[in-house]
């Protein structure tokens, strides 16, 4: 008997999704497979393909996340800090649960600065995320300001998919 406080497993709920084609997919649910696919077109190239290893992180950090972590993806002493602080198995590499939480860190993070960043209006919006300020920058995104009165806005159209070669889902 299931009680108020019974959850289904992610296995079960997530099988609905594999019959569904790209083109039924949300611009959510779209970004959620993007993240997944580009994980593994970096973990395939070397050792095992389901984990990041300290090369394939690198790699990653600098190409897919250069505007997130400006300053750490030129130092490569803050990127294997990086991902000692994510590696919590201590195996030297990431698996693609290690490796969310660094997307999760990052969401976090940006939503806090689009929160500071916010101009002073009513209602609720958001000024620039993490990597859309400074002078690289400069004009490339206007107020992110929305109210949540209604539903579904948007951050611009910045959804695509990496299908990496080797693997797929």
């Amino acid at each position: 008997m299931q009680g108020p406080h019974h959850t289904v497993q992610p296995s079960v709920w997530l099988l609905g999704l594999e019959c569904r084609k790209m083109a039924e997919l949300s611009q959510m649910e779209r970004d959620l497979e993007t993240i997944i696919n580009v994980f593994h077109q970096y973990s395939v190239r070397l050792g095992h393909p389901d984990t990041l290893n300290q090369k394939e992180f690198k790699q990653l950090v600098q190409k897919e996340l250069a505007n997130f972590l400006q300053n750490e993806q030129k130092d490569e002493g803050a990127i294997n800090h990086i991902l000692e602080d994510l590696d919590t198995n201590e195996d030297k590499q990431l698996s693609f649960e290690e490796f969310i939480m660094l997307v999760v860190r990052l969401t976090l993070a940006s939503h806090q600065k689009m929160h500071e960043n916010a101009p002073d209006l009513p209602g609720h919006r958001h000024g620039a995320g993490l990597g859309e300020g400074g002078s690289q920058h400069e004009g490339s995104h206007e107020d992110h300001g929305h109210s949540h009165e209604g539903h579904g806005h948007s951050h611009g159209g910045r959804g695509h998919s990496h299908r990496g070669p080797g693997h797929s889902h």
